[in-house]
This record gives C-alpha cells, sequence and structure tokens, in this order.
C-alpha cells in the first residue's frame, strides 16, 4: 500500500511539473478519494489547488472532507469563497457542519448564507449541538413513514429519497414524529402492498439521544452490533441517524484524542502546519510540570538542610541518588494503572465501571508489584554503597584517592547505615507505588465523574505530581529510619 502511494505521488508531481492537467484528471478519475486525499496532504498547497481543479465537484468535496484538520485549513485559505461554497454544498450536512466549525464564526456565517436555505437550516440544526455528541455527528436526512402509511407509500418513499448511503431499515414515527420504531426493507418487498405500516413496526429497536456522548454512541454500536441507529430527541422525536461508519471515524478521533492527552498535548497542534502553534500546545503542558519539577526540588533542598544540620548529609546523598528510582516506577506503576481504566472507560467495559471491582483487583496486583520492586529495589540500594565503598577502601592507600574522597566529601557508610538506606528505600518504594496506584485508579474515574477526559490522568501533569509525591514519601522515610 505505501508503495502505490508512492508511486501515486510520484505520477503526480511529474504531471504537475508538466503541467498536464488533462493527464492529472484521467489519473485522478481512475483513484480511489482516499488514496487521493492522502496525496493532497503530502503536497504543497498551490499545487493541491491545482489537483482540486482537476476533479468534478462532489469528488473534490469528498477529498475536502478527508483530509486531515491542518491540509483543510491550508485549503481554505487557497479557496475563494464560491469554490468553498460548492464544496460544502457538496457535503453531507453532519460533514458540512465539522467543515464549518474550523472558519471563524463571520465566514462560517457568509457561507451558510450562501448555501441552499433548505441545506443551511439542517447544517445550522446540528451546529447547535456539542461536535462531540450524538447530534454533532448524526446526518440529518432519514428515510421515515407515518405508522398509518401503507406498504406501497413507503416503497414509494424509498424510490424518491435522495440518499447516496445504503440502508436497511424505514424509520416509523407518529403523526407529531415521534419514533415508534423501524421497518426492515426486506418486510416490506415481502408483504402486500396494502399492508398497513404499523402491522410491520419493530419496536425492539436501539436508539441514541441527541445529547449523548458520542463515545457512549460508539459503545452502544459496539455493544449490539448496529449497522445504524435513529437519534431522537429529550421529546422522543426523531431527528436523524447514525450509521456504522460515522462512528468507525469517531473511533479513531477518541483514540487519537486519548494518546494527545495521555502524551501531553492536544489534537489543535494538527489544525495548522505553524511550528510555532505546536510549540504553544506542547508548552501549555510542560510549562506546569516544569513547575511541578520545581516543587520536587524544593522539597529536595528542605531534606538536604534537615540532614545536614543532623550531620547526615553523606546519608542524603546517597539516598538522593535512588530517588530516580522511586520516582520512576512508581510513576509506571501508576501509568499502568491508570492506562488500563482509561482503556475500560473508553470502550465501556463493564468491569471498569464498578470502581469497587477494578479497585479490589488493581489494589491486589499493586501490593504484589510493589512487594517485588521494594525487595529488589532494597537489595540494589544496599548492594551499590557497599561496592563503592569496597572500591574506596581498596585505593585508600593511594593519596590521589584521599584526595578525592576529602572532595567529594562523602565519608564510608558502616553497615547499619547500609541497612538503615536500604530499608527506607524498600519501604518507600512500596509505598510510593501504592499511591501512585490508587491515583491512577480514582483519577481516571474523578475526572470522568466532574466531566474531564480520563485520560488526562495518565498525562504528564499527573505523572510529575507522582514524582514529587514519591520523593517527599522516600526522603521522608529515609529521614525517620536513619535519625
Amino acid at each position: 500500500m505505501a508503495e502505490k502511494r508512492q508511486i501515486l505521488l510520484k505520477r503526480i508531481e511529474q504531471l504537475l511539473e508538466a503541467g498536464d492537467k488533462r493527464k492529472l484528471r484521467s489519473l485522478l478519475e481512475a483513484e480511489h478519494n482516499s488514496d487521493i486525499a492522502e496525496i493532497v496532504e503530502i503536497l504543497h498547497p498551490d499545487n493541491s489547488r491545482i489537483v482540486f481543479d482537476c476533479m468534478d465537484t462532489s469528488e473534490a468535496a469528498e477529498v475536502f472532507e478527508k483530509v486531515d484538520e491542518a491540509t483543510r485549513a491550508a485549503l481554505l485559505e487557497v479557496f475563494d469563497d464560491d469554490e468553498l461554497v460548492e464544496l460544502i454544498s457538496e457535503l453531507d450536512p453532519d460533514e458540512a457542519a465539522d467543515v464549518l466549525a474550523e472558519l471563524d464564526k463571520e465566514e462560517s456565517k457568509e457561507v451558510l448564507e450562501s448555501l441552499d436555505r433548505e441545506d443551511a437550516d439542517q447544517i445550522k440544526k446540528l451546529m447547535v449541538y456539542s461536535e462531540d455528541s450524538a447530534g454533532g455527528i448524526m446526518d440529518p436526512k432519514v428515510l421515515s413513514v407515518t405508522e398509518d402509511a401503507f406498504v406501497n407509500d413507503a416503497i414509494q418513499r424509498i424510490r424518491e429519497a435522495e440518499l447516496d448511503e445504503e440502508f436497511y431499515t424505514v424509520f416509523v414515527t407518529d403523526k407529531s414524529g415521534h419514533f415508534l420504531g423501524e421497518v426492515r426493507i426486506r418486510n416490506l418487498i415481502t408483504c402486500a402492498s396494502d399492508r398497513r405500516i404499523r402491522d410491520l413496526i419493530d419496536t425492539d429497536v436501539v436508539t441514541v439521544n441527541v445529547n449523548d456522548d458520542q463515545e457512549a454512541v460508539f459503545n452502544t454500536f459496539k455493544k449490539y452490533e448496529l449497522i445504524v441507529a435513529p437519534v431522537l430527541s429529550d421529546e422522543h422525536r426523531l431527528v436523524g441517524r447514525i450509521t456504522a461508519d460515522r462512528v468507525i471515524a469517531v473511533a479513531k478521533e477518541e483514540a487519537a484524542e486519548d494518546l494527545y492527552a495521555m502524551a501531553g498535548t492536544d489534537a489543535a497542534e494538527l489544525e495548522s502546519f505553524s511550528i510555532l502553534n505546536a510549540a504553544r500546545v506542547r508548552m501549555t503542558w510542560l510549562l506546569p510540570c516544569l513547575v511541578g519539577t520545581a516543587v520536587t526540588a524544593f522539597f529536595g533542598f528542605y531534606f538536604k538542610q534537615w540532614f545536614n544540620q543532623s550531620d547526615r548529609l553523606y546519608i542524603f546523598t546517597v539516598a538522593i541518588l535512588f530517588s530516580p528510582m522511586i520516582a520512576a516506577i512508581s510513576g509506571n506503576a501508576g501509568l499502568q494503572t491508570s492506562a488500563i481504566v482509561v482503556c475500560g472507560l473508553a470502550t465501556g467495559d463493564l468491569a471498569a465501571l464498578r470502581m469497587r471491582q477494578v479497585f479490589t483487583r488493581e489494589v491486589r496486583v499493586a501490593v504484589l508489584v510493589a512487594l517485588c520492586c521494594g525487595l529488589v529495589g532494597g537489595v540494589i540500594c544496599g548492594l551499590l554503597p557497599w561496592f563503592f565503598n569496597q572500591s574506596a577502601m581498596q585505593a585508600a592507600g593511594s593519596a590521589q584517592a584521599v584526595e578525592s574522597a576529602v572532595r567529594i566529601e562523602l565519608p564510608p557508610l558502616d553497615p547499619s547505615e547500609h541497612l538503615q538506606i536500604a530499608l527506607a528505600f524498600s519501604a518507600a518504594m512500596f509505598s510510593a507505588i501504592m499511591v501512585a496506584t490508587t491515583l491512577g485508579l480514582v483519577l481516571p474515574f474523578l475526572f470522568r465523574r466532574i466531566g474531564l477526559d480520563p485520560a488526562i490522568s495518565s498525562g504528564p501533569l499527573v505523572t510529575t505530581a507522582n514524582d514529587s509525591i514519591s520523593a517527599v514519601i522516600y526522603l521522608s522515610l529515609t529521614m525517620l529510619l536513619t535519625a
């Protein structure tokens, strides 16, 4: 597939360089819109404009809808208003609403005023809903009949419908537009034409509410293996439909958003090619993390003063060398737990929705992990200082080694101090992993409860907080056990 794309890209670039629009038009007609969209994302906007000029309006609209946000933003700069109106008028209302949402309000208003009134009204209704809700992703064009219609009326309605997607059912409403159920196409074909639709209605239909979050819609489609679902208003009126292909696109968007959140960035980074915009988005997350690490340094200086006052500075020096191990292991343990919970919440796994059940399981796992890491880490913490202490003692006869030891100001540790630091490390490792695991378990549920993306709980802000907490736990235990 990658090789095919490279060949297509090379061929298009050759035709663009030669200025042969006729051959370019013939080549584009033979290619799939998704393949063309991938090429357009690579080309310079000026060359992309030429590619769009060589396609008919309907094909150009499909390619325009498939390209990424950064490419679409660049294309919006090279298209004039008339061309933009022509492209958007070819899109389905839900896709058109998504594109218009990327424009500023004034430009979006001008485009809407230039569209056909019926299309503009449908798009305006969709733009009222949140872009992440069922109303924001639904198609308002539905195939429906009233319950008192005849089978022949429904078949005629199908023939007259202007739908460019496959459909398998006809939705049924009462005269006020309230949803009653659906009738399968095969039932319409096999029944007598003079039968009433009310006799064929299947009322056991899975529906979604217009205000449902798109992630909940995805989970509904996954659970019930749906191809299409009717979208109902709070008054139970039929307002649109959502198809499986739209849900697949939503799942891709949600997965990308979670990855961005866990990496400490945002999908807004892809809205333009500007490196300044990308740097701004990333620094929005990294600057608070910088402050968090400064807090860790503050506590480090605080403990250094205490150890220095109690003539235990050499213990602090040894202990601080192992602090990154505590922070890294506990942070990764917390990240593992939060990743499990976030994934469970995102997929609608029933077990992940029961906090008590998840808590019981994850705490037992965390105890085993903490014990193992605490024991192994304690052995390492005890052996390394002893090893270097022995090396220093063997070189004690060298004047240069003595001078080096004086410069370092690190007196040899006796066996009891080795044991104290090792015990402090083991206890701190156990405690830090348990605290980090608890945060990784509780925070996704908490963020979900207050309306934030649970994936943020796996981001840099939380991991930075874990590092600070683990460092404080470690140095506090070292201070207590060596006092």
